[in-house]
């Protein structure tokens, strides 16, 4: 894992073809294997998919993560199924810095875990509250962090985390491969107020079948609005909303030192 200041520092990396093949599959590589998809569009807006990509949409799903990299960090609501009642954290992720940061409030059972959460791509820090704010405090406070390794499988909020973390790209995707590994037009949406595209993406070569199981609502300039994407450990899916509120610049906790 290489340091933040490596990645900000160094020579642009170059990557084989075959990594450009899977790289947009990474969002959801660890997690994305259910079947089936849980899309709601408004068919009112115009036809339906699925259908082939075309040039232009191609080049704006391409771009997509690489304009989450260029803001710096963007507003974020992750909505996350289980099974004990469900998870909605909000809050930010900085996708040069490679850390999210936010507020966790559950429904039933989960409702014991509300707090504040920050993690990276290797780690989750947790710091439980009785009284959750609306939003995280721009500092987070001092006191105790628990420590623990982010499970790349086997847990949605985990799941979920990874995903949203890997929404940002320093580049912008191989726009050549997309369509040859299953990406597609599936329909049009509006999402606060925005016209988008919603387009799945491709599928994943070591994993048969999971075609169509990532969704992301793009609007005429690239920008992400939504991503939906199915886990194996939930049948419904990790939903992330890229909200209107100003970005919060992600500050480490005390004693979270970011991977990236």
């Amino acid at each position: 894992m290489r340091s933040m200041r490596a990645r900000r520092g160094g020579p642009p990396r170059r990557w084989s073809r075959s990594h450009w093949a899977v790289v947009v599959v990474g969002v959801v590589a660890a997690a994305a294997v259910g079947v089936g998809g849980y899309l709601v569009l408004d068919h009112s807006s115009g036809p339906s998919g699925p259908r082939a990509l075309t040039a232009d949409e191609v080049n704006r799903l391409a771009i997509a993560r690489f304009r989450n990299y260029e803001a710096g960090g963007r507003a974020v609501t992750i909505t996350v199924p289980t099974t004990a009642g469900g998870l909605v954290i909000t809050g930010s992720v900085d996708y040069r810095g490679g850390l999210g940061y936010g507020v966790v409030r559950g429904t039933g059972r989960d409702a014991s875990g509300d707090g504040l959460i920050q993690w990276d791509a290797t780690t989750v820090f947790a710091h439980p509250m009785a009284d959750v704010p609306a939003e995280p405090p721009a500092s987070p406070p001092e006191g105790q962090w628990h420590r623990r390794p982010l499970q790349t499988s086997g847990s949605s909020l985990d799941s979920a985390l990874l995903i949203a973390l890997n929404l940002g790209s320093d580049r912008p995707d191989n726009a050549e491969l997309l369509p040859q590994n299953g990406a597609a037009w599936v329909g049009r949406d509006e999402v606060g107020g925005h016209e988008v595209d919603v387009m799945s993406g491709p599928s994943a070569r070591a994993r048969p079948g999971t075609a169509g199981n990532v969704r992301y609502w793009v609007d005429p300039d690239g920008t992400m609005h939504r991503v939906q994407a199915d886990v194996a450990s939930e049948p419904r899916p990790v939903v992330v909303d890229f909200d209107a509120r100003p970005y919060v610049p992600v500050r480490p906790a005390p004693g979270v030192v970011p991977t990236r």
